[in-house]
């Protein structure tokens, strides 16, 4: 079964994917989606050289496989990260 997304939930899904602190279990916990099927939709929705270009990245990258972690990585971003509100980045 196929899941529809919407422009904003499909958005979210490639910017995780794209982050490398985040884990493909991070998307599969908020989206329901294999970290197969999150592969489908990068090679989908991004241009082919864009798609091997991450696809190289992730490839065995240990962030980005909860099980390759390190215990010392218990977190999805970084820790100097800012949080972003309202499409503003907030003051510390």
């Amino acid at each position: 079964m196929k899941k529809e997304f919407t422009e904003r939930e499909l958005d979210r899904i490639i910017e995780m994917a794209w982050e490398d602190r985040t884990p493909f279990d991070a998307i599969t916990y908020q989206f329901g989606i294999s970290e197969q099927e999150t592969i489908e939709i990068m090679r989908r929705e991004m241009k082919p050289s864009s798609f091997r270009m991450w696809r190289k990245r992730v490839q065995g990258r240990s962030t980005k496989h909860s099980k390759l972690r390190t215990d010392e990585v218990n977190r999805f971003k970084c820790s100097r990260q800012r949080n972003i509100s309202g499409n503003k980045v907030s003051k510390r």
